[in-house]
């Protein structure tokens, strides 16, 4: 059985993203985009993952899921098995040039079956079982400069972050009109805290905060509106906090908020990138993350056994500062050296194509 009408296809190149999670879309929904607009024939799978399926829909990316979401470890396993068998046939069927995704487990049996290339992004070290697995089948890995750690004549190295995809002043001018839908005092310092669920693969035996209550509680003694982002569930005296707003939005919130606290490092990243200082609060550590900090005073990380208490300090004497525009002025810093993440995925595609 064919899922794919190919007979009327005269692309000379087609390529197969892979959608796993909600941070894929954002870092490939512009060059998915841009290989349009330049005649590449481009398929999108996914397996639902949070919200990712409606990102895709939001940002009107043609799709076909695959898989649906795990919800142990133990049917992660199963729902993979389904979702790389799933993406073969396809693949193919389709005969693609290239298969592209982030971390790149899905693609890499799939891809040498059906006879493409492939290439795989990522930018976090500390993915050991992920990496393990997806490297020795990728043709190429492209990782940014600060990425720790060499590994080997497959690498491609750049100047950017993956959320410079999407952020980058070329791609994204934000939009004011989110503080009028939170209704937030504009009088009042904005702060946004992230809790995950520590599920992921790459998070086990990880951990952020020891009380989110007394992060919430201390924060808002200095006057400032807490909004909370949260894979988990909240407890109950700060479960007000929790922002309700439209999951592609929360870049607007990130532009206009004074600081970012939290235990992801990609919406520290986010943040860094709009201007927004961060404290990353986790037991580990990211070159970018690490890179932000050292070179250009826009992230603060704390992992050590004291975590909790020396991000928070941080935290408030951010808030306690009275030198907005630093920040401002090291963001233009970090911007002078690093490029627009999407023209570097687009370039690297169709040069893997020929």
């Amino acid at each position: 059985m064919t899922f794919f009408d190919l007979t009327r296809n005269t692309v000379e190149h087609r390529i197969i993203f892979s959608i796993q999670h909600p941070a894929h879309v954002h870092l490939f929904r512009n060059a998915i985009a841009d290989l349009t607009a330049d005649g590449y024939e481009v398929y999108v799978f996914a397996r639902e993952k949070d919200i990712n399926i409606d990102l895709l829909e939001h940002y009107e990316i043609s799709h076909t899921v695959l898989a649906g979401e795990a919800t142990s470890l133990f049917e992660l396993g199963l729902v993979e098995a389904a979702y790389e068998y799933r993406l073969t046939k396809a693949a193919r069927q389709i005969r693609p040039s290239v298969m592209v995704a982030m971390g790149g487990v899905a693609i890499s049996r799939p891809g040498v079956l059906a006879g493409a290339k492939r290439l795989i992004f990522t930018d976090t070290e500390h993915a050991t079982l992920q990496n393990t697995l997806a490297f020795p089948f990728a043709t190429r890995i492209c990782i940014p400069e600060c990425y720790q750690g060499y590994i080997g004549e497959k690498q491609l190295r750049y100047p950017g972050y993956h959320e410079l995809a999407y952020l980058h002043p070329n791609r994204f001018d934000p939009d004011e009109s989110i503080l009028d839908e939170i209704d937030a005092n504009r009088e009042e310092s904005l702060v946004i805290l992230r809790l995950i669920s520590w599920d992921a693969a790459h998070d086990i035996g990880d951990s952020g905060f020891e009380d989110v209550v007394s992060v919430v509680e201390s924060l808002e003694k200095t006057g400032a509106t807490v909004c909370i982002t949260s894979e988990a569930d909240l407890p109950d005296a700060i479960e007000d906090r929790q922002v309700s707003i439209s999951p592609h939005r929360i870049h607007d919130l990130m532009a206009f908020a004074d600081l970012y606290i939290g235990e992801s490092a990609t919406m520290a990243t986010e943040s860094a990138v709009l201007g927004t200082p961060a404290v990353f609060v986790s037991s580990s550590r990211r070159g970018y993350t690490d890179e932000l900090e050292e070179k250009y005073g826009l992230v603060f990380n704390y992992s050590g056994q004291y975590r909790h208490e020396a991000g928070l300090m941080q935290a408030l004497k951010i808030l306690k500062s009275d030198e907005p525009n630093k920040w401002k002025r090291r963001r233009e810093a970090m911007l002078d050296d690093k490029m627009d993440t999407t023209n570097f995925i687009t370039k690297t595609i169709q040069e893997m194509a020929r």
